[in-house]
């Protein structure tokens, strides 16, 4: 009876060990050198500073403060057919079923199988013979107490590795959406280059025209009207030039929404908009706000989980088995009662000598620790140039459109005073080539200004997470 009770006893007795506190550090999420404020916002010496709107980002489709339906319509198809993305969305699975075998650890394991045997013995064995036929049925019971957290470690490490995988799950996907918010437009930039040039194409065939009638009228000389022609020819040139640059961006977008590049197009249409206002935030906010933060950190996490598990090879490992069954000769009586048999009982296992393996393992994790915090902090200074850059690009940009508009002001002005000159005969055609080329080049400088602004906003948006918040990182 007393020996029923212990073996009654020894499931309990085994769970209760589980319970104890798993062996390894507790971990601490490490410093991250903080700024009072992005220097870029506000810059010593001048009252320049980004505007700071009530609303934060749209959450997750932060594209829409570019007010661009079309660029909506793009965005929303890169969830859909974006191959990359599939991807990594495919690899997020494999972790979180990773995951879920590791939970496995927790319960115990039944095989069993059955074997039909027909065994004929020597005659001249030393010790008897025997014929025989043995039907058997055999399972086995057994479990693993967690007594020093090797299970625990593993599943906690899974854990964190899901939480990893998921935030670079969303630091590809805002490395996509931005990419494609970027080369849209830069496309849209072009659009506006092409309609100036053309626009400018048809001022210059009226200059041309003007020309022409001018010598055939004896006030101009045939150099005036090949100027004239070059002039035209030169911008149309150029207008081409653009068309080539705009199909290479134009497929780069088909290609981000998964669709062939000669079945995509996107119809032109020019800047109609001023860069949106990006709010910074602080700068303690953008910790949670990126994903690549976030998985850095979240590796340290497992780093920290891995130096757990590899001193629990220092432990001995506790199991219960039970092995039971059916077995008998007969194929009549193979399931009768009995013919049952049944044990139960505990085991461990330590390992005494292993030539300094587990040191090994443990200095090992200790060192990839160690690796995970440094990689943390360069991609935490990254994150904060990857913000001052971009806060003042937008700075220094929107001072420089705003000189810019002042100079093209200047060069149309400059040319409507050589055209109306070369018409009273008061100079000659090369002025006014001066001043078309000069005015030209300065309309065109506007224009990528403007692109260059765009584009540092979308910069600035990826910068700041794009919306993302980690609290949206699976918790379980």
């Amino acid at each position: 009876m007393r020996k029923h009770r212990l073996v009654g006893f020894l499931p309990g007795i085994l769970l209760l060990f589980s319970a104890c506190a798993p062996v390894g550090p507790h971990y601490r999420r490490p410093e991250a050198p903080l700024p009072p404020a992005y220097k870029g916002e506000t810059p010593p010496g001048s009252d320049w500073k980004t505007a700071s709107p009530s609303d934060e980002l749209p959450k997750g489709r932060w594209w829409e403060i570019f007010n661009d339906r079309q660029l909506n319509e793009l965005e929303g198809q890169i969830d859909v057919s974006n191959e990359n993305l599939k991807a990594a969305t495919a690899q997020l699975d494999q972790a979180r079923a990773a995951l879920r075998a590791n939970r496995a650890g927790f319960m115990p394991v039944v095989s069993g199988g059955g074997t039909i045997s027909e065994t004929r013995q020597s005659d001249n064995r030393p010790i008897g013979h025997a014929n025989y036929t043995d039907y058997s049925l055999p399972f086995t019971f057994s479990y693993e107490a967690d007594v020093f957290g090797r299970v625990r470690h593993s599943i906690e490490q899974s854990r964190v590795l899901v939480q990893a995988d998921a935030a670079d799950l969303e630091t590809l996907r805002l490395s996509l959406h931005g990419e494609l918010a970027l080369d849209y437009l830069q496309l849209r930039g072009l659009d506006t280059e092409k309609r100036l040039l053309d626009s400018t194409v048809q001022a210059y065939d009226k200059a041309l025209e003007l020309t022409q009638n001018r010598f055939d009228g004896g006030l101009a000389s045939q150099a005036d009207v090949a100027q004239a022609r070059t002039q035209v020819e030169a911008t149309r040139a150029q207008a081409l030039d653009v068309t080539v640059q705009r199909a290479a961006l134009e497929q780069a977008v088909g290609t981000l929404v998964g669709k062939p590049a000669t079945e995509f197009t996107i119809a032109p249409l020019p800047f109609d908009a001023e860069p949106p206002s990006v709010p910074a935030g602080v700068p303690s906010d953008l910790l949670e706000r990126r994903p690549d933060i976030a998985a850095a950190e979240r590796r340290i996490a497992a780093a920290n989980e891995q130096i757990g598990l590899a001193r629990t090879a220092f432990f001995p490992t506790f199991a219960l088995t039970a092995p039971f069954g059916m077995e008998s000769g007969s194929l009549l009586s193979w399931l009768a009662g009995p013919s049952a048999f049944a044990a139960i009982g505990p085991s461990t296992v330590l390992t005494l000598f292993d030539s300094g393996r587990r040191h090994a393992i443990s200095q090992q994790s200790q060192a990839a620790y160690e690796q995970a915090s440094a990689n943390y902090q360069q991609t935490v200074l990254q994150a904060f140039q990857d913000v001052e850059t971009n806060l003042a690009a937008l700075r220094v940009l929107e001072q420089e459109a705003e000189i810019q508009d002042g100079a093209v002001r200047s060069a149309e002005q400059s040319l409507d005073l050589a055209m109306n000159r070369y018409k009273g005969g008061l100079t000659n055609y090369l002025s006014v080539i001066t001043a078309q080329s000069i005015a030209l080049s300065n309309q065109r400088t506007a224009i990528q200004i403007l692109s260059r602004r765009m584009t540092a906003s979308v910069l600035l948006v990826k910068a700041l997470g794009g919306g993302w918040k980690a609290s949206s990182l699976p918790a379980n």
